[in-house]
């Protein structure tokens, strides 16, 4: 990839970076050169960023020779906004309380330097504001009013207003962002496309893959010629250097996973899973409206709320099941035995959201998973329930959990009306990566749920396809990213 600085003057970037080239901004502006070359990405450090100056029409250029410039026009446009500002003070208003505490005067400057500032104590504060507003050097300022601090301003700085004491901190922070934290390793060829996995290795539990399944996507992509890399929560800003991002990492809306596929999209990135489908699947009272209005067969349903409490339990019988919106991984999930327990856990549940979702209780040893990709079934699995409990996970109160058995077959095996109906199911919410959860009773096929984000595990679900699944995987990263970039969206 070609990572290009741009200065008014050269001056004002003296010192070099391996790889970086230094580029006058009149000459990236009219040179054929910079108009024809791809796989570039550009770092604007002009002296200025109004409105049809040479720094905005640095970053506006840029854009329309798909360079993926930082800052963006929208960035640029996004600092000059008094609601933007006002909301983002709002959403780290946490974080920019415990940060600037510590400070006896009612004004402060932060400088940040690709996400760093040479304070420890603001590293958490320069990362989430440089993931909002992503320009390479930042100024933000905040006022104290009655004891509260606030965000009254950002803007983005040209390399010349870095004081000399702050220089090679940013530039160390620029050469560390423009190695994209990651050790390059020698592969026979140059990469097409690179494709970002986010996962998070610290979640040992609820995880989407463990690392050896992560190992195996890598192995395959490179296979494809696809670079990957891995990105945690903290590589927001960096979205715009790739061409396709993989969730490894458990979703929710009200979560970064969210925030990462919606930017990804924006930014025109292949996205699995994308952002429609995580809102879809992560809501329980949602599926069970779409899967009913499609005459998906489920187990007997109510959305339940505060009014029609009472007749849930005449309605479904006890024992029945009660489900948070957002539960996931068996956690939320609470089986009621009677009309006291019901209204318990009810009112507990009803807490933290207006409506829950009743369902009868159906007993049965497994669970089937349907994987299913790009609108086919891709792997089957029988997930069985813990020992001596109706769930698959049994989780303890220490944080572990005790899991049932699992035991993948060839889709072909699998009964055609459980995979049938999963399919069916499943494309309802979209053509992303999905685990359709059904029971089966007798000839009966019951969608339980849809969930985004599926476990891939190494020894589980690729036990039968093996090292093909994440072959197969990686195939429908590879054939987005080409019809994405053909003229036209197509061959």
């Amino acid at each position: 990839m070609n990572i290009l600085i741009v200065v008014n003057n050269p001056a004002d970037w003296p010192l070099g970076i391996p790889n970086v080239r230094v580029v006058p901004a009149q000459q990236y502006l009219t040179d054929r050169q910079y108009t024809e070359m791809q796989n570039t990405r550009v770092f604007n450090l002009c002296r200025s960023y109004r409105y049809q100056s040479t720094g905005y029409y640095v970053s506006l250029l840029a854009a329309a020779r798909g360079h993926k410039p930082i800052p963006s026009v929208n960035t640029i446009q996004d600092v000059k906004s008094r609601t933007i500002i006002r909301t983002v003070s709002d959403d780290l208003d946490e974080i920019i309380q415990q940060s600037l505490a510590p400070i006896s005067s009612d004004t402060f400057t932060l400088s940040i330097y690709f996400g760093h500032n040479t304070a420890q104590r603001y590293e958490r504060l320069s990362i989430e504001l440089f993931n909002l507003f992503q320009a390479p050097f930042l100024r933000a300022e905040f006022r104290k009013e009655a004891g509260v601090w606030e965000l009254t301003g950002i803007r983005p700085i040209s390399a010349s207003e870095i004081p000399d004491t702050h220089r090679e901190f940013a530039v160390t922070q620029a050469s560390r962002f423009f190695a994209g934290h990651r050790t390059h390793v020698k592969r026979r060829a140059q990469p097409r496309y690179t494709l970002a996995i986010l996962w998070n290795p610290g979640q040992r539990q609820d995880c989407s893959s463990d690392r050896p399944a992560i190992e195996k996507f890598e192995r395959a992509a490179e296979k494809l010629g696809l670079e990957v890399d891995l990105i945690s929560r903290d590589d927001f800003a960096r979205l715009a250097e790739f061409d396709a991002l993989f969730i490894r990492e458990t979703t929710s809306v009200m979560h970064h996973t969210f925030r990462f596929a919606r930017r990804a999209e924006a930014e025109g990135l292949i996205v699995i899973d994308d952002s429609p489908s995580i809102l879809r699947c992560t809501n329980k009272v949602y599926l069970a409206e779409l899967l009913d209005r499609h005459d998906i067969p489920i187990p007997r349903t109510i959305i339940v709320h505060k009014e029609n409490l009472d007749s849930v339990g005449a309605e479904l019988g006890f024992p029945c099941v009660l489900k948070q919106p957002d539960s996931a991984f068996s956690q939320g999930v609470v089986k009621v035995e009677n009309e006291l327990g019901l209204r318990d856990e009810a009112s507990r549940l009803l807490e933290d959201s207006d409506l829950l979702i009743a369902q009868e209780f159906i007993s049965t040893p497994f669970d089937w998973r349907i994987g299913i990709l790009d609108r086919k079934p891709l792997y089957a699995c029988k997930y069985f329930m813990a020992r001596r409990h109706w769930q698959i996970i049994n989780p303890r109160d220490n944080g572990t959990a005790r899991e049932g058995r699992v035991e993948t077959l060839p889709v072909e095996l699998a009964p055609r009306n459980v995979v049938r109906t999963a399919l069916r199911a499943a494309n309802l919410i979209g053509n992303g990566f999905y685990g359709v959860d059904v029971k089966q009773v007798g000839r009966k096929a019951c969608v339980i749920e849809v969930n985004d984000n599926p476990s891939i595990e190494a020894g589980y679900e690729d036990r039968v396809l093996k090292d093909e699944l994440y072959l197969r995987i990686m195939e429908v990263f590879l054939e987005r990213i080409e019809k994405a970039k053909a003229p036209w969206g197509g061959p």
